[in-house]
């Protein structure tokens, strides 16, 4: 079955699918009246309407003021044409337009119909305009531009002329006097042309217009010609003037009659421009107060009032209480129509269509799938499929959004913004391109482009034009359905849609044309085709998202693409990412001793150093797939080994490295005085700054996900983790270089501070000893400090604090300054080493313990405290002494080192030599 014969009714028939207030022809409003769709929504906003409006036929209400709301494409003005053909009571060859509503049971609620019926039935002057096609060219820089535009309407409505308000008070005076027809009729005879036709050029008719009132004595000839004079000047009206003037013509007229102001697109006009809010506002007031419910302004804006006074803040609140019925157009509303008005099936082809899904539903549901966060609406069941085909659900709410932004970012053309595409003829003529093909196929969401391409911007659609010329392109040369193109096309719609990521998966589910089509295989398609887009500068890539260019955006990309941004560059700015970013540590933490010890490691990124002066034991360094190096598993291997680094190799993706010279290259552009002078240019350049963060960040997404799946080698041997964590696999793998590199740091067995020398130096030895110590604390570092300072000795050279730090703060040993201080006072106290400061010997008999403390501690005297092996005093000799203390002073020596017997032996001494001089006469 071909998809043309699927329809109740012919897909290619002639409706209007698209709503121009103002315009129309009458042949036309009986097909709007009979083809109307009243969706459920539509219930609730007739029933809301008309039961306000009833309140000032029935009695008074200030509150006549009515907001139609929704987005562009959502059915706003064709409701409210349908709504002045009610009021007035539109006639339609032997119907009125109620009838339509009634026989066709439009409206089920009876009450509601009442309420129309009733407001049908009052006599009512109709006044539907576009109020941005109303208005003068420089009409919106008046603050009166509203109520400027609403008496040009309303003069035009009682045939009086609407672009010269000073005519149209004369032609009142003179219907008002009963006189206007006779003007007209003496006018004709005296010009030669009818009034109507000649009003517009009032500068050259004067003369005419002069004779003529005099001529009927409705003026003496010098009044008439000072009358003219002043016609050709500005006019004024107050708000307040206008709204009794409508008053006025009201009463005259008599039983309950209204005057109705219906205005399309009220939202496009204000803008942001805040003197035409209060504008807008104090007219509905001003006719609200003086008409009280018989004279209505029902407008339509896409935007909610709401969400327009949220923005403009409290200066706007009281609009709100002007337009007290409020109704708001949803996607809904659209759907429902499309599905009555186009897409509506015969019995035969809908049962047809619900078996076909039947049958193919789990292949439908793997073929159409988008990947991003926003839900898209896809077949919900058979019955579903069988309304919405040959599109698919998300197409509804999709080419709504599609529509919007183009209209808000400028894309479109005058026509499209005064909204002659509607949804409903993008529907249909995009159906009509398929009415030919057999059941299955699908409207992919590029067909769309070619309903709306004669509408569009010259920036956009000469893009697309000029890609059919293209050799690379189109080789072919075919004049349509070239799939590169149809691809560019479907980027384009997107462009500005925030609801739908433009990734490769997503676009091949808009690329769909078929239930039977392969999606590996579009897929590829359309790989092949954004590469060539890609390679002809129609589309740029940022991360994983491709971005239509108009011409503008074209010329600055290929002045961006000009900067040159080299290779070193680019990999400085990755070196400061990783280790500013996204591991940022610059020290290793050994886990033994509460932090005690933290290793610092050079950084580099290929052969390039993160920073200068790095002189560490240890290193990390980050292959990217643009090193030049050996990157063979066995050269790795001895690399790490051998140099004393964890060496982290990407996988061979430069995704980040293209992302980061993209970033580069947009910031040197706009840090440059440019060249380029563009209308749109300051725009695109915001979008650019937009985009160079956005690259940025894919450049460290990109770059954080390589790190993970990155192969790390360490010790000559690659590191096994289970983890995925980039920071703790790289300290992981530092981790186990430590233990290799700093394979001495365990002979630190007890960490030892000031506080310990301290304790040591007011402890004896033997004291110690006696107390059950169970042995020497960092025993072999001990060892290996008075080794090195032997060694030194041997050779007839004293060694300083500095030398010792230097030697064993590095690998093998990574000793902190407090381990080092511990354990030159540990020998000291022991009696294995001599200090010398300032070439002078100092020892515990002539220098205090604080003295000695302080040289091996501060800093000032890292380079004044030179240590050498003492020379052992012989045991027999400390024996001597020992045994004359005890059989001269009756005391044993507290401690065995010599400095502290000899320092007590003197004491002693020192206290005997005072007692014989005491006895001395």
């Amino acid at each position: 079955m071909q998809i043309k014969d699927m329809f109740r009714k012919k897909i290619d028939r002639e409706i209007q699918g698209v709503i121009i207030v103002g315009q129309g022809e009458e042949t036309n409003v009986a097909q709007e009246l009979e083809e109307y769709v009243v969706t459920r929504e539509l219930q609730r906003h007739f029933a809301d309407f008309f039961a306000a409006y009833k309140k000032g036929i029935q009695g008074t209400t200030p509150k006549m003021g009515v907001w139609i709301s929704g987005f562009f494409g959502s059915g706003k003005s064709h409701f409210l044409k349908i709504l002045s053909y009610l009021l007035q009571n539109k006639q339609v060859g032997d119907k009125h337009a109620i009838d339509y509503f009634i026989e066709d049971q439009k409206i089920t609620n009876q009450m509601v119909l009442a309420d129309m019926q009733l407001a049908a039935n009052t006599p009512s002057d109709v006044i539907l305009f576009n109020i941005d096609s109303k208005s003068d060219s420089n009409g919106k820089e008046n603050k009166d531009a509203i109520v400027n535009v609403f008496l040009k309407v309303f003069n035009e409505m009682q045939g009086f002329c609407g672009s010269m308000p000073h005519l149209a008070d004369l032609e009142r005076r003179l219907s008002e006097e009963g006189r206007f027809e006779e003007f007209k009729e003496k006018f004709e005879e005296e010009y030669g042309d009818p009034w109507e036709s000649s009003r517009q050029d009032f500068d050259f008719i004067q003369d005419s217009v002069v004779d003529v009132l005099s001529d009927m004595d409705f003026m003496s000839e010098s009044a008439a010609r000072n009358w003219c004079e002043k016609a050709t000047e500005g006019y004024q009206i107050s708000i307040e003037d206008f709204a009794k003037r409508v008053k006025s013509y009201i009463e005259k007229k008599g039983n309950n009659h209204h005057v109705v102001f219906l205005v399309d697109e009220i939202g496009q006009y204000i803008g942001d421009d805040s003197k035409l809010m209060l504008n807008l506002q104090t007219v509905t007031e001003e006719l609200g107060k003086e008409c009280m419910g018989k004279a209505w302004v029902i407008v339509t804006s896409q935007q909610d009032i709401d969400s327009i006074t949220k923005v403009k803040g409290n200066d706007f609140s009281k609009i709100q209480g002007r337009f007290d019925t409020r109704l708001s157009l949803s996607s809904a509303n659209v759907d429902a129509v499309i599905k009555k008005r186009i897409l509506d099936k015969t019995e035969t082809a809908a049962q047809s269509l619900r078996l076909l899904y039947d049958q193919k539903a789990t292949i439908i549901k793997n073929l159409i799938v988008f990947n991003d966060s926003v839900e898209k609406k896809l077949y919900a069941n058979a019955e579903d499929f069988a309304e919405v085909y040959p599109f698919v659900p998300y197409q509804f709410n999709l080419l709504a959004s599609v529509l919007t932004s183009i209209r808000t970012h400028g894309a479109s053309g005058k026509h499209l913004s005064e909204g002659e595409r509607s949804m409903l003829a993008l529907f249909k003529e995009s159906a009509m391109q398929l009415m030919d093909d057999e059941m299955g196929a699908i409207v992919p969401f590029y067909r769309f482009y070619d309903a709306l391409e004669n509408f569009l911007d010259h920036s956009h659609s000469s893009v697309i034009i000029r890609a059919y010329d293209n050799s690379y392109i189109n080789p072919e040369k075919k004049e349509k359905d070239v799939f590169a193109i149809n691809v560019l096309k479907t980027l384009f719609l997107i462009k500005y849609v925030l609801e739908i990521e433009a990734n490769v998966d997503n676009i091949v589910s808009l690329m769909i044309t078929s239930i039977d089509d392969d999606r590996i295989s579009l897929k590829a398609q359309v790989e092949d085709a954004l590469k060539v887009l890609m390679r002809q500068m129609l589309i740029q890539k940022n991360g994983s998202i491709y971005v239509f260019l108009t011409d503008e955006e074209q010329e600055i990309n290929n002045e961006i693409e000009k900067e040159n941004v080299e290779m070193p560059e680019v990999i400085t700015k990755i070196a400061e990412m990783i280790y500013e970013d996204i591991f940022s540590s610059k020290k290793y933490q050994y886990p033994s001793f509460g932090g005690r010890y933290a290793f610092s490691f050079n950084q580099a990124v290929d052969d390039r150093p993160y920073k200068a002066n790095q002189n560490y034991d240890i290193g990390l360094r980050v292959l990217t797939p643009w090193y030049e190096g050996g990157t063979d598993d066995g050269t790795l291997r001895l690399l790490s080994g051998q140099g004393k680094e964890v060496l982290v190799v990407l996988p061979n993706d430069d995704a980040f490295l293209t992302e980061m010279r993209a970033y580069l290259k947009i910031e040197r552009f706009l840090r440059k005085n440019t060249s380029v002078q563009l209308a749109k240019y300051e725009t695109i350049k915001e979008a650019k700054r937009v985009e160079m963060r956005e690259r940025n960040g894919n450049a460290k997404l990109y770059l954080t996900e390589a790190l993970k799946e990155a192969t790390i080698y360490v010790n000559g041997d690659v590191l096994h983790t289970s983890g995925k964590e980039v920071t703790s696999r790289i300290n992981e793998a530092i981790g186990r270089l430590v233990q290799t590199v700093y394979h001495k740091l365990s002979y630190i067995d007890a960490a030892m501070g000031e506080a310990d020398i301290r304790k040591m130096f007011k402890t004896s030895n033997q004291l110690s000893l006696a107390l059950g110590d169970t042995g020497e604390s960092n025993v072999h570092a001990l060892d290996d400090v008075l080794q090195f300072v032997a060694g030194n000795s041997r050779m007839h050279m004293k060694t300083s604090m500095k030398t010792i730090k230097d030697r064993f703060m590095k690998a093998p040993y990574g000793f902190v300054e407090d381990d080092i201080h511990w354990l030159v006072a540990r020998l000291f106290k022991r009696g294995d080493l001599s200090f010398t400061v300032n070439g002078e010997s100092v020892n515990l008999n002539n220098r205090s313990e604080e003295e000695i403390i302080g040289y091996i501690t501060k800093k000032q005297f890292v380079d004044k405290l030179l240590t050498e092996v003492r020379v052992r005093v012989p045991e027999n000799q400390k024996k001597a002494v020992r045994t004359v203390m005890k059989e001269l002073f009756k005391v044993a020596p507290p401690a065995d080192d010599e400095d502290t017997i000899m320092k007590n032996f003197q004491h002693y001494c020192e206290n005997r030599i005072t007692e014989i001089e005491r006895l001395e006469p």
